[in-house]
């Protein structure tokens, strides 16, 4: 006969299994979510554009207008959302600066439009900024309860910085 214990570890085992197996279903199933995420960012205005301590410095005004509800499936725990201004310089082919993020709790907090200034600061090393296009990307990660994140982008482009100080 077999013991108490062994038994047990049997039971223990065959749940820790099924647990495992229905996990795993569960996140592939976030597999047929089709997102259809829409976004807007305005550049309302630039409180200034100065260079500070050798590197350029911006503050900006936007409304950044977003409706990520599709975002949001059965198994999404939250959803985490960051604006970013990306460009290029002569040194860097790729330079990522964040300005604003937050975290959406829930489907019913994920269609909103936000007029902010930036959260971070918008510092570039070197005074490489002046007259720069650039554009601003909102990216979002995607936090399951069970499974891999997920993350995407918008990209808007079309932004301009002034060819002087203010």
């Amino acid at each position: 006969m077999h013991t108490f214990l062994y038994r047990g570890n049997a039971l223990l085992t065959f749940a820790v299994t099924i647990l495992a197996f229905m996990c795993a279903i569960a996140s592939f199933t976030d597999k047929f979510n089709s997102a259809s995420p829409l976004a807007q960012i305005k550049i309302l205005n630039i409180n200034w554009f100065q260079k500070t301590h050798g590197n350029d410095e911006v503050s900006l005004t936007m409304n950044v207008t977003a409706d990520l509800q599709s975002l949001f499936t059965w198994n999404t725990k939250q959803v985490f959302v960051f604006v970013a201004a990306e460009y290029e310089t002569r040194k860097n082919s790729f330079n990522q600066v964040s300005l604003w993020d937050a975290i959406i709790p829930s489907k019913e907090n994920a269609k909103f439009s936000i007029h902010t200034s930036n959260k971070y600061r918008f510092v570039d090393q070197g005074t490489n900024l002046l007259g720069k296009k650039f554009n601003l990307t909102l990216h979002w990660h995607i936090m399951p309860k069970t499974g891999k994140m997920f993350a995407d982008k918008i990209v808007m482009s079309g932004y301009r910085l002034p060819k002087e100080y203010r």
